[in-house]
């Protein structure tokens, strides 16, 4: 396939290496409004599209796309409030859009077991439920788009909790130390409504994103936790999305992948 780069950090590159590995050509990297000036004709002779930019540039990338019917897989998190309008709109115009908050194997496996637990967990009222996210300080968006997809599915499986809530930002320095100036202290999750489910997320130097789900009681605690070692594990799930929706009309997500 001829491949589109939209974002090329370091997601972008660690993409781009893994799909030349399978065989695949890199067209185009557009990066900036600049690149997109000088090169969006490249774009549309690309078989597929991937975006790992910025969530303020990610929907303004999905259209572009759609206007040269250029399937496009979407790993941008930070954007979801729009995912609703951009799923309708590739269905009017008969599009390809491909969207996951991640794209790790193990992390969708993660996944089940979340909904697998929540479902398990939803009569047993005294075990309190948190999430954690950690991620490097290029992050931008917080909570992750995995950390909210962990708990919307956890949700809508327990009856004692509605919505899910930022349970502050903590940023840490080179030193190691708490940045006061950048963080949200925390709260004790139990002075939270208790329909809430509370999620804290820490921006920290360049460490390996890291998820955790837990349940406490007075008696014990459950801990499920899913750490990435690597970004490889990102770019050959995105590099399996953009071979799956390759010739394909519509909207998907790993769930249809992995089945």
């Amino acid at each position: 396939m001829k491949i589109a780069l939209l974002g090329y950090g370091k997601m972008g590159k660690a993409i781009e290496a893994l799909a030349v590995e399978r065989g695949h050509q890199i067209e185009v990297t557009i990066d900036n409004n600049e690149e997109w000036s000088e090169r969006a004709d490249r774009l549309a002779q690309c078989d597929v599209a991937i975006d790992f930019s910025m969530p303020q540039t990610a929907v303004g990338n999905i259209r572009r796309c759609f206007g040269l019917n250029v399937p496009i897989v979407v790993g941008t998190t930070g954007w979801y409030d729009q995912l609703e309008t951009l799923v309708e709109e590739c269905k009017a115009q008969n599009q390809s859009l491909f969207v996951a908050s991640n794209f790790s194997i193990g992390m969708n496996i993660m996944f089940a077991l979340n909904r697998r637990l929540a479902e398990l967990m939803n009569g047993h009222e005294e075990y309190s439920v948190s999430i954690a996210e950690t991620h490097h300080v290029h992050k931008l968006d917080a909570p992750s788009g995995t950390a909210i997809t962990l708990a919307n599915d956890a949700i809508a499986r327990l009856d004692r909790k509605s919505r899910w809530q930022k349970n502050g930002e903590l940023w840490i320095g080179a030193d190691n130390k708490v940045d006061n100036e950048r963080s949200t202290q925390p709260v004790n999750p139990k002075t939270l409504p208790e329909d809430v489910l509370p999620v804290l997320s820490v921006r920290q130097a360049e460490g390996p994103g890291t998820h955790s789900l837990v349940y406490d009681s007075p008696i014990d605690t459950i801990l499920v936790s899913h750490r990435a070692k690597s970004r490889k594990g990102l770019a050959f799930g995105a590099v399996l999305a953009a071979e799956f929706i390759n010739g394909k009309k519509g909207y998907f997500t790993m769930e249809d992948l992995l089945k």
